[in-house]
């Protein structure tokens, strides 16, 4: 395992489909980003994680899951995959997707928002969005679903260290967050879809002020991707973009400036640092000292 490695954030500017058939093209076209973004680096940073935005294959442009399960949700894994899958083979990369669609025979009926992590060794886990942006979004949570028994916060372990991953509006929940680090998760991706006026400039800075509080309060790092789309491809929003990464003391290491737009941010993830932080710390260490079982008492 490398001590010290780098990953890149990707944000993407791109119309959201409205059926299947442009799914094959879409996933080629960012495969094609991510070869470039890893080539054209080389020289200076040696990339072995990406992670791409929500919504970067497929929104929920439709008004009620029954329409998006006919028109747009797959099954995973899908052969669309392929030029994922075969790039991080042939590059020894690791690839947070954007997030599917998702219907699975095993839940009629149900469509789910998920995120795969792709590397050398093929189809490494899948993370279904927790907590759907409600009202708006139509799509499942599998914690809602009786007899759910898959990984909510599923964490893997790979030769660039121990990858988590949550969705977007998943980080406003600090339990979420927590689930992932408890495990042990050295960098947790943030795939998301974070549109003004919450976004990267103040008086409503939460895109950075979330990822940098999740950051520090979990010693971890973040490699956050935001959705970068204009407001003709994604409407009726805006996007800020702002995609960045942050290290284990919530500092940030780089970042987009802020509004629409393609952007590439690279950043070093340096896991010798975060393991001796984590084994010397007696003060500021929030997972050693946090007392889970106080918080369900009563007041």
């Amino acid at each position: 395992m490398p001590d010290r490695y780098y990953a890149a954030a990707i944000q993407t500017d791109l119309p959201a489909l409205d059926d299947r058939k442009g799914l094959t093209k879409r996933c080629a076209a960012l495969a094609t980003l991510a070869r470039q973004t890893v080539e054209a680096y080389a020289p200076v940073f040696d990339i072995r994680l990406l992670v791409f935005p929500e919504f970067a294959h497929q929104a929920p442009v439709f008004p009620d899951a029954k329409t998006l399960h006919e028109k747009l949700a797959i099954e995973l894994p899908h052969p669309c995959l392929e030029p994922y899958l075969n790039l991080a083979k042939e590059l020894g990369i690791y690839l947070q997707t954007g997030t599917f669609l998702e219907k699975d025979p095993k839940y009629p009926g149900h469509v789910f928002n998920t995120t795969l992590l792709i590397g050398p060794q093929g189809l490494l886990s899948r993370y279904r969005k927790v907590n759907p942006w409600l009202p708006w979004e139509v799509h499942s949570s599998p914690a809602d679903i009786e007899g759910y028994e898959e990984p909510l916060f599923p964490v893997t372990d790979t030769d660039i260290g121990r990858l988590g991953v949550a969705i977007c509006y998943d980080w406003l929940f600090p339990q979420c967050i927590q689930s992932i680090a408890r495990q042990q998760a050295d960098v947790i991706c943030r795939v998301s879809a974070y549109m003004d006026p919450w976004g990267s400039t103040e008086p409503m800075n939460w895109w950075p002020l979330v990822n940098r509080t999740r950051a520090l309060e979990n010693t971890v790092y973040v490699v956050a991707s935001n959705q970068g789309a204009t407001r003709k491809n994604f409407p009726p929003f805006t996007w800020p973009g702002g995609s960045m990464v942050v290290d284990f003391d919530g500092r940030v290491l780089a970042q987009a400036e802020p509004g629409p737009g393609e952007r590439i941010v690279v950043a070093p993830i340096d896991l010798a640092a975060l393991r001796h932080e984590r084994q010397r710390r007696k003060g500021h260490s929030m997972a050693r000292h946090n007392r889970p079982g106080c918080y369900n008492k009563r007041i």
